[in-house]
Parts: structure tokens; sequence; C-alpha cells
């Protein structure tokens, strides 16, 4: 019997239910399958850490998954939905590694009220009374907000009863005016 016929009989003994036609597929389409795997990788830009074997053994258990109840036509039909799988494997790593590379693997942190101080040393005070008076222009309840914690030692809770608004606003106000503050000063004292 020949490698195509086999691999047809292994599918379709597959598609019945047979349990252990699974098993006996992987040996008969391997060395197929690897070149596939190898070709996808060629193509892959440089510094790819996955290995060929690695990607023939996530395809094939994308493909072969009994829940996927596969009703393969024939061996191209088989071929063509591991070639599938392993564009998705390929697309799905690209994608992770393009979110971490843009911080994607941070993780949230709470934050103290301590931590959020902006501290300023004497001489930058005339750059932060500088970026103070822009964001008063666009934003004057953040400017105030600045203003009570900075100048005044408030916390932000007291800030916040004092502007009249609610402590999730005065958290909001307060990362937005840091924020702005920060890329003010900062771009002050580059120039």
């Amino acid at each position: 019997m020949d490698q195509t016929s086999e691999v047809m009989r292994i599918l379709q003994a597959m598609e019945r239910g047979e349990r252990l036609a699974a098993e006996q597929l992987l040996p008969a389409v391997y060395a197929d399958l690897r070149r596939l795997a190898a070709q996808k990788l060629a193509q892959e830009p440089p510094g790819q850490t996955l290995q060929a074997t690695a990607l023939v053994h996530e395809a094939y258990m994308a493909v072969a998954d009994a829940e996927n109840d596969p009703k393969w036509d024939h061996r191209g039909h088989f071929f063509m939905a591991a070639a599938e799988a392993m564009r998705r494997i390929l697309i799905n790593r690209a994608l992770q590694k393009k979110t971490l590379k843009r911080g994607g693997d941070g993780q949230r942190v709470e934050l103290q009220e301590a931590d959020l101080v902006i501290s300023v040393a004497g001489d930058d005070l005339l750059d932060l009374d500088e970026a103070l008076q822009k964001l008063a222009e666009n934003s004057p309840q953040e400017a105030e907000l600045v203003k009570l914690r900075y100048f005044s030692g408030l916390t932000l809770v007291e800030a916040a009863e004092v502007l009249d608004i609610s402590r999730a606003t005065a958290s909001r106000y307060w990362a937005y005016a840091r924020a702005f503050l920060k890329k003010s000063i900062a771009e002050a004292n580059s120039s």
C-alpha cells in the first residue's frame, strides 16, 4: 500500500471514530508535515524561535483534534488543513510578539497615595508653573486639583471634597494632570 493510500485509510478510520487511527497518522505524515513546516518557517523573518518540529506538533494537534470531527476528502485536504493550522500558529505567535514588544506583558499595579506626589526641584518650579498655566487653559478643574494637592498638601480625597467631585473623578483628573505636567516639563527641559 502506497503512502497516499495509507494516509487516506487512517483519515477514514479517524472519521469513523477509531481511537488508534490518530496515533497512526502522525508517523505516516510526519516527514511531509516537517517539510511543510520547514518551508513555512523559511518564509518567516530572522529571529524566529519556533522550530519546525514544534510547529509540526502544534499543527498536528490542531488538525487531528477529535473534537473538531474532521472530514477528510483526500490526503491533500488534510495537508491544506495542516498548512492553514501552521499559518494560524505563526500568525498568533507574531501577534503575541508584537503585543509583548509594545508592552503587552505589563501588569497592573495599584499605586499608593504617596506614589502620586509630583516631585519638583526648586529650579524646576518655574517649569511646573508654566506647565500648570497650560493645563489651566484647557482643563481648569484638573489644574485646581494639582494646586490643592501640590501647593496645599491635600490628599486626593480632601481635594475631591474641596472641588465637590467624586474620588473616582479626582483620580482620573490627577492621572491626566500628572501626565500632562510631566510631558510639558520634559518638553521644556529638552528645548
